[in-house]
């Protein structure tokens, strides 16, 4: 929903809350929230910062997902690697992603 944000903010809750709503707001401040949605209920100010935490929460938890993408070689490659290790009987790409994994790990939950 919200891809390339590092940080939450009221407008993301407001969009992840109440989608579609009708509304405007100045420099990220409740108190300036214009509320002209005549279908869906003005959210809380704490409905506001639970969502904002739980979408923070949420990306910050899956950020061992984004560090993989980055250190995974690329499609070709890996497909390039397992040709030579079908032909020469090796693991590399088995390797690759075993070392990718290790030095990423997913946390416990």
């Amino acid at each position: 929903m919200f891809e390339n944000v590092t940080k939450f903010d009221i407008t993301h809750a407001l969009l992840s809350l109440r989608p579609g709503a009708i509304w405007s707001i100045h420099d990220e401040d409740y108190s300036t929230l214009d509320w002209q949605d005549t279908v869906q209920t003005k959210p809380t100010v704490e409905e506001l910062n639970t969502e904002v935490a739980r979408l923070q929460a949420e990306y910050d938890a899956k950020q061992y997902q984004r560090d993989r993408k980055e250190a995974y070689k690329s499609i070709e490659e890996q497909l390039d690697m397992l040709y030579w290790d079908k032909v020469n009987g090796t693991n590399l790409w088995k390797e690759h992603i075993d070392s990718v994994k290790e030095d990423n790990p997913k946390p416990t939950e």
